[in-house]
């Protein structure tokens, strides 16, 4: 869902216009973004909390060289849902019978190395095809 799509589905629902409401939801992002760069965290009951954490400096491996190299230390957000979020979400699985996505780590967080490619192996000689008695 787009920012846009949660304007329009906002709007319908209280009859407010489309401009109002993206004016709204613009001042509750951008509010959001100024108490985590003032305080570092806001907690919104029911449904989480934001947090800006510092992440330490860090050895990574470049996946297409397998070279290792240094990550410098950096700031980032972090989200956790509040106990009522996780409760809905948590109602999807029972109500939902399709296998779990497999989760893909972004490489830098990867701990494997990157595959090798090997070279084809030769091709067996084929057999012949009438085999002589011998």
């Amino acid at each position: 869902m787009t920012k846009k799509e949660i304007v329009k589905q906002i709007s319908e629902k209280l009859g407010l216009t489309q401009l109002k409401v993206k004016e709204i939801v613009q001042e509750t992002f951008d509010s959001i973004i100024a108490t985590l760069l003032e305080e570092r965290r806001i907690e919104l009951r029911n449904f989480g909390v934001f947090e800006v954490k510092r992440r330490k400096p860090r050895k990574a491996r470049n996946p297409r060289t397998g070279v290792r190299v240094d990550v410098d230390a950096k700031y980032v957000v972090t989200f956790k849902p509040g106990k009522e979020m996780e409760e809905e979400v948590r109602k999807l699985d029972a109500a939902d019978s399709k296998p779990k996505p497999q989760v893909t780590l972004p490489p830098e967080r990867r701990e494997t190395p990157p595959a090798v490619t090997l070279p084809p192996e030769p091709a067996a000689a084929p057999a012949p095809a009438n085999p002589q008695p011998s």
